[in-house]
């Protein structure tokens, strides 16, 4: 990286530019940067034997940048070159850039690692932009990430969007050929930024349906974007891990994993997660401390990579960030400087899992889990703290682990043996720690907080109720324990039994799908409640056909054969984007042009759709209903829009505003029933994000306030109710729902065969719906359960 040295009559005035400009790049990562200023901190004026020794000072093998302000200045900057030896005076350059404007591009365009002429050649550009947003001068440059003119464009089809793992396999591809590889993103304009780096291209925050141009240049440029485009194809790698146990029960023999319930207790053994490094003395050497410290992690990542072949890819995407050369190299030159390797590493990896955590998608923010990981790993290595085990635990029964957050190699290594379950203190249930520990059956309960957990004392948890417990009633535990396990294997058996209470009410359970493999994978549904259009066509660049749709929805309906499918309409905006349907940016698209809202002033899609629903209603049992309504003018609109319906097509809306469910009943005279999204309900009547920790536990659908809501809309629909959000995938929460009149609940598919078997268990006569509605908070109407 080259140095840079700054000359000027003012050392206040060369001070506070030099700060302006370290401003714009990451602590670690800025060049050498030398002030020679004033004849002292308050005379102004330059001295030429100074501006020589800031040279040497700044001198690097790559070249050291000068910039000036006033004349003099040029003259000492000139002279100082006649004073230093002539080999380092060769690789100096005299620039003519402005002093502030200069210098911050110099410095950013440095920390990049740039070559001398780039970083003089942009210093000199800056003023550029101020020239042209004033009309004083030409429009600045625009150059291509590439100079060859080849690219390719594909869209980001992964569910989650180019998250690590995917991104890990898109770095690994790059980095195998003979090319430079920038990537952009279209929709964002966010780029060209290097395909070859993982920090680079997991912080583009590229989303589902976002279209990504790669432009190539070198010897390989034509097999580089090939292999991209036939990556692109395959989601990127991006094969979902396995969420939930593959068998009830017991685990999978030989696997050491847990027992696939959501209850466990056992001794406390408490984690930290932090490493201790207070007792680190830097050597000599760092950069290979370093290097050993990260060949022994890449090889730890690579066999349990190798171990987990369904969930290698996480591991994968820690050993692509562990590995990222440009992140590699831009340590190793700080450490050439003298710095600790510990300090060094925490620094970057802090800064880089701050990068994730401010991102827009929750899931991708929960990559920043990925990111602690590997830090300490790297950490516990450079102090020599690592163990055979990730977890030591001396006790005589199966403990509870108890951690902050929960890191994959913990999760892919935990003796079920030894550990009866986890209890981690973060929310979240897309962190790829939570995701392996389910794969593997181990039960898990997350969000506990800063509860006081005494080292050794017996916890307990049970995830279904949400309920964390120190010195619990063992026996109770134990009762509840194994009430659980015979559920889950009764449950299986009965799967296709009708959900009919013990006081005779029929409740259909049905199934929420956003995949065909949602429907094929589907035990016991007595049909789907909620088909998510926009994630079946959600990768597309172009809107589906009518005959694109019809196809699609007679997959799903040859899935769950002569069972009724409801389709919801395209639910756009918010979390949702489509890419066949662009939005105007808004402040606060949660609420903005949601759903329906966003077809108002474009109906033309919504028109396809609509055609396609009456086309299949033709040949299957079919209800369509609109989402995000809250008037009844939207609702007239929705249903002329739809026309003449044909013979057994029944038409409903969702009920997500709480504005719909309090005036439902103006809602529905021409609707044949409606769904209740508690989702999006519980989030407007909380006013909280479920996927921020900080307020999560306030997004809690068992609030009395949200099933007033659901009361107050079974009591005044006039239609048939049902619910299709996360509420009705929990078998406690079915048995509220339904004893409050809900006549219908749509579940995940695992959770189906449980929610109906819990209902057949229900005497709804039994339940005090008056007591529930009047609780003070969710708590409580567990508790009354």
């Amino acid at each position: 990286m080259i140095g840079i040295v700054v000359v000027s009559h003012s050392h206040a005035l060369a001070t506070a530019a030099v700060g302006l400009a370290s401003e714009m790049v990451a602590d670690g990562n800025q060049p050498v940067i030398v002030v020679a200023a004033g004849l002292d901190e308050t005379t102004f004026g330059t001295d030429a034997v100074s501006v020589s020794e800031a040279i040497a000072a700044a001198d690097s093998a790559d070249g050291v940048l000068v910039l000036l302000d006033l004349g003099s200045a040029v003259l000492s900057a000139e002279l100082a070159l006649e004073f230093i030896d002539p080999e380092v005076a060769e690789r100096v350059t005299l620039t003519s850039a402005p002093l502030v404007e200069g210098l911050v591009a110099a410095v950013v365009t440095a920390a990049t690692g740039a070559s001398l002429d780039a970083v003089a050649t942009e210093a000199e550009r800056g003023l550029l932009g101020k020239q042209e947003h004033l009309g004083a001068g030409p429009a600045p440059e625009t150059a291509a990430a590439v100079e060859s003119g080849q690219s390719v464009e594909v869209v980001v089809s992964n569910q989650h969007g180019l998250h690590a793992r995917p991104a890990a396999r898109l770095v690994g591809l790059v980095n195998g050929f003979d090319a430079r590889v920038t990537v952009t993103d279209v929709d964002t304009g966010h780029g060209p930024v290097d395909a070859g780096s993982l920090s680079m291209v997991a912080t583009l925050n590229a989303i589902r349906g976002h279209l990504l141009r790669f432009a190539a240049e070198g010897p390989e440029a034509d097999e580089a974007l090939a292999a991209i485009q036939d990556l692109a194809t395959e989601n990127f790698g991006d094969d979902e891990p396995a969420r939930f146990p593959k068998r009830l029960g017991a685990p999978v023999e030989g696997d050491n994993g847990g027992s696939g319930l959501d209850v466990a207790f056992g001794p406390a053994v408490l984690a930290s997660g932090l490493v201790d490094v207070s007792g680190y003395v830097a050597g000599d050497n760092e950069s290979a401390r370093l290097d050993a410290a990260v060949e022994a992690v890449a090889g730890e990542l690579r066999r349990l990579r190798d171990a987990s072949p369904d969930l290698g890819g996480i591991f994968e995407a820690q050993l692509a960030l562990l590995t990222d050369p440009q992140q590699l190299k831009e340590i190793r030159e700080v450490l050439d400087r003298g710095a600790s390797a510990v300090n060094v590493w925490q620094k970057v990896f802090d800064r880089l899992a701050q990068r994730f955590e401010e991102l827009h998608d929750a899931y991708q923010r929960e990559r920043a889990q990925d990111v602690r990981a590997v830090r300490d790993r790297v950490l516990r290595h450079l102090t020599h703290t690592t163990e055979d085990s990730p977890i030591e635990v001396e006790t005589e029964q199966p403990a509870i682990l108890v951690v902050p957050e929960l890191d994959a190699a913990t999760a892919a290594t935990l003796d079920g043996k030894r550990f009866a379950g986890v209890a981690v203190r973060a929310a979240g249930a897309t962190g790829h720690g939570v995701i392996v520990a389910r794969s593997r059956g181990i039960p898990l309960i997350t969000g506990i907080g800063d509860v006081d957990v005494p080292a050794g004392a017996v916890v307990a948890f049970d995830a279904r109720k949400g309920s964390f417990e120190i010195e619990p009633d063992v026996e109770r535990v134990r009762a509840t324990i194994a009430e659980r396990v015979a559920e889950q294997e009764q449950a299986a058996i009965e799967a296709e039994l009708p959900a009919v209470t013990v006081d005779g009410r029929t409740v259909a359970v049905l199934v929420n799908v956003g995949t065909v493999h949602d429907a094929l994978a589907v035990r016991g549904a007595d049909g789907s409640g909620l088909v998510r259009t926009e994630l079946l066509f959600g990768e597309r660049r172009t809107a589906p056909t009518v005959a694109e749709q019809v196809e699609a929805f007679r997959a799903v309906a040859a899935a769950l054969p002569g069972k009724p499918i409801t389709i919801r309409t395209w639910d756009v905006g918010g979390d949702k984007p489509l890419p066949f349907l662009p939005q105007d940016h808004e402040d606060n698209p949660f609420l903005g042009e949601r759903g329906l809202r966003a077809f108002r002033r474009q109906p033309e899609l919504l028109r396809d759709q609509l055609e396609a629903v009456r086309q299949i209603a033709a040949e299957i049992p079919v209800h369509v209903m609109f989402p995000m309504v809250t008037t009844a003018d939207e609702v007239a609109w929705a249903l002329d829009e739809l026309g003449p319906r044909p013979d057994g097509l029944k038409v409903g809306i969702m009920i997500e505003v709480p504005a719909a469910a309090l005036r439902v009943a103006t809602l529905t005279p021409d609707l044949d029933f409606v769904s209740i999204g508690t989702n999006d309900l519980t989030q407007y009547v909380t006013a909280t994000d479920r996927t921020n920790p900080a307020v999560a536990a306030l997004a809690d659908g068992l609030d009395p306030a949200v099933l007033q809501l659901v009361d107050h809309v079974v009591r005044n629909a006039g239609v048939p109710v049902g619910v299709c959000g996360d509420l009705a995938s929990n078998p406690q929460a079915a048995v509220i729902l339904a004893a409050l009149g809900v006549h219908e609940l749509s579940a995940i598919a695992p959770q189906v065969p449980l929610v109906k078997a819990r209902l057949r268990e229900a005497d709804l006569r039994l339940i005090d719906t008056a007591a529930v509605l009047a609780a003070r908070d969710g708590d409580q109407v567990r508790g009354l359960l």
